[in-house]
């Protein structure tokens, strides 16, 4: 049988047709690929003004309300956060502040009754750690120290003042001059009876750059380390 045109030339014309499903196959997953990454700095700047928008609520409740208010302030708070927290799986910022929040819920409910709050509080610093300890200046980590000093420890609660020592100098090593980690770990020199050195960090605090749009926040902390510093000068 002799062979017809279209024949002699059938496997050129399906080498094109595969060339063209294979370009066109590229072509889609760029534009996945593009659409995703236009994506990502919209939804980065979703998950920065809702941390704001909780920053914001903490530094209200904590410096501007009155105290008999604040538990129920953060309980309210807490909620909100922990909604945050789910739409932006895998970031680790809004896992500090609800640890944050949680923190200080625990802290306005004192007592052995706001002990599941503190390890609800710890378990979410730690998985900001697993995602990124470095996120908001090492955040995670100071926070966490916090709670290693001031919780009880066995058989009560977790309280490790080695392991706060060790949490702390890392957040002191991830925002060395920053106004939390000085004031923190000044405060935990003082409660571990080291008031001289914890006159350092303290005034360190105190001379710390302001951040941009935490003057209420950056205000209220000042003034905390200079009532610790008269503190700690007057147990020199």
């Amino acid at each position: 049988m002799t062979a017809t045109l279209t024949d002699l030339h059938a496997p050129l014309y399906a080498s094109r047709s595969r060339s063209r499903r294979r370009l066109t196959g590229c072509l889609a997953a760029s534009l996945v690929t593009l659409t995703l990454f236009a994506a990502l700095p919209a939804r980065a700047a979703a998950v920065d003004d809702a941390v704001a928008e909780l920053q914001h609520d903490w530094e209200a409740i904590r410096y501007q309300s009155p105290a008999a208010e604040r538990e129920k302030g953060f309980e309210a708070l807490t909620a909100k956060a922990h909604k945050v927290s789910e739409a932006f799986p895998g970031r680790p910022e809004p896992l500090v502040w609800e640890g944050i929040i949680v923190s200080s819920w625990a802290g306005e409910k004192g007592g052995l009754g706001a002990l599941g709050l503190v390890k609800q509080a710890k378990a979410l610093y730690e998985s900001a750690i697993a995602i990124d300890g470095a996120a908001l200046e090492g955040s995670a980590y100071n926070s966490l120290g916090v709670l290693y000093y001031k919780v009880p420890g066995w058989p009560v609660g977790f309280g490790d003042k080695a392991k706060a020592k060790e949490l702390l100098t890392k957040a002191l090593t991830l925002n060395p001059k920053g106004i939390d980690p000085n004031f923190f770990y000044g405060e935990y020199l003082v409660e571990t009876k080291q008031p001289q050195e914890a006159v350092t960090y303290l005034e360190r605090a105190l001379q710390a750059p302001s951040r941009p749009g935490r003057q209420v926040a950056d205000t209220g902390r000042r003034e905390e380390a200079r009532a610790l510093l008269d503190k700690a000068k007057a147990a020199r």
